[in-house]
């Protein structure tokens, strides 16, 4: 039995050179659900929104038949086709608390403290290797699955997650926030960095004697992790951090001109 499969835009990613951009011939000597078929050749079921088998929606368990041209597209950016998508019962996106929310593998920790910095609910710990354990608090927590590691989003349990390409963590974070439009949400320090915690302001008088002297004199505002206790203030890193919002923000506002 052998069937065709075009995959589409920024799937290529996962393809060997020879395969990207081009219909390629599959075959196979036993049935194939749309799932296994693409994950063979690479690509995790993750970054897929919409499949057409001979045109027409259908789901990864669909059963593929000889001679079907399957068409395999990732996430749609401007348009909402959950009402046509059959790959998933509930849509990644158009709900602020579905695309805000994210579990991260033990290899990204400097993308979590960015992710953390600018306000998004972030949960890694960096003895969380095991993966069942990580599918069960994207499971139980309906958070966004952020990984490099491809087997991991090719696990059947875990239908929401993300393969991030840079190696580079402040580019890691400006491909979060491109692929899943967070630039409006962005809220700076609202999020304690060590503990995912939504940390409160706190009077000044509160926090003498508990930062450095020269912390004091400098800055009038201050915020409270009432989880654990952390202590926070506008300082160098706050600037650096509002410096690189701006450069993404205009980094996307040209891309999508």
């Amino acid at each position: 039995m052998r069937f065709f499969l075009r995959f589409y835009e920024e799937l290529n990613d996962f393809l060997p050179t020879a395969k990207k951009y081009q219909l390629i011939e599959f075959q196979c000597f036993q049935t194939t659900t749309c799932k296994d078929a693409i994950e063979s050749l690479g690509v995790p079921h993750t970054e897929v929104d919409l499949v057409l088998v001979n045109g027409q929606s259908e789901s990864f368990d669909h059963l593929l038949k000889d001679s079907d041209r399957v068409s395999v597209y990732p996430m749609f950016e401007s348009f909402d086709i959950s009402s046509l998508t059959k790959v998933r019962a509930t849509p990644i996106r158009k709900t602020k608390e579905a695309t805000t929310k994210f579990v991260v593998d033990v290899n990204l920790g400097k993308l979590a403290h960015f992710l953390r910095m600018l306000g998004f609910d972030t949960i890694y710990d960096r003895h969380l290797e095991d993966d069942e354990a990580l599918a069960h608090i994207f499971k139980s927590q309906c958070r966004i699955l952020l990984t490099r590691y491809i087997g991991l989003l090719k696990r059947k349990d875990v239908d929401h997650g993300y393969f991030v390409r840079s190696r580079a963590p402040k580019e890691q974070a400006l491909e979060v926030l491109r692929r899943f439009d967070l630039v409006s949400m962005i809220q700076l320090c609202s999020r304690c960095l060590q503990c995912n915690c939504e940390i409160v302001p706190i009077a000044k008088d509160k926090v003498l004697g508990l930062v450095p002297s020269l912390v004091e004199k400098a800055y009038m505002q201050f915020w409270f992790c009432p989880n654990c206790e952390k202590i926070y203030w506008e300082g160098t890193h706050f600037e650096h951090m509002k410096k690189s919002v701006k450069e993404w923000k205009r980094h996307i506002a040209n891309e999508k001109q």
